[in-house]
């Protein structure tokens, strides 16, 4: 009985060993950096950016100007304007953070803008990597811009410009 059962554990082991796993290899960075769909979109995220840190820093200059304001002409007010002036300083102050918050916080107006604009070409480049896996019957495809440390690897494994073709583009930017 037991060497049955080790004749079938070493069928099945050589089975399985045989079976090489085909795979390859994709760089979903240097393909989204040669979609226009995500330049555009990265181009509007930055200017959005741009204009809520300008809103964001007209508010803490806001702040700064009562500040100092406040600081040279402290001797002359009353307790009670005293009071008051401070408690406006730091009122202007908590709602400049709160805006900070709203708009570059973990789940703020940005992440969401992200979302909305560079998801969609994110799925578009997941899709055409999933119809290459099918197509090519490829077991395992790995995306050398993810942060997995590939220390050598095959140039004819890259199939990055084939996703690019798959997308419409016909003359990726080379690369460096």
């Amino acid at each position: 009985m037991k060497k049955v059962i080790i004749t079938l554990a070493a069928i099945l082991f050589t089975s399985l060993a045989s079976n090489a796993q085909k795979y390859c290899m994709v760089d979903s960075k240097y393909i989204l950096e040669n979609l226009s769909e995500y330049k555009d979109a990265q181009k509007r995220l930055d200017e959005i950016s741009a204009q809520w840190q300008k809103e964001i820093d007209l508010k803490f200059a806001e702040v700064d100007r009562l500040y100092k304001a406040y600081q040279a002409e402290q001797v002359m007010l009353s307790e009670e304007m005293k009071q008051r002036r401070q408690t406006d300083i730091v009122e202007k102050e908590k709602q400049a953070k709160e805006l900070q918050k709203k708009r570059f916080g973990m789940e703020g107006d940005l992440f969401k803008k992200r979302q909305e604009l560079v998801k969609p070409v994110q799925d578009k480049v997941y899709n055409a990597i999933q119809k290459l896996a099918v197509s090519k019957n490829y077991d395992l495809i790995l995306d050398k811009s993810a942060g997995i440390t590939v220390f050598y690897s095959d140039p004819k494994l890259d199939k990055s410009l084939d996703i690019l073709k798959d997308l419409g583009v016909m003359n990726p930017t080379p690369r460096k």
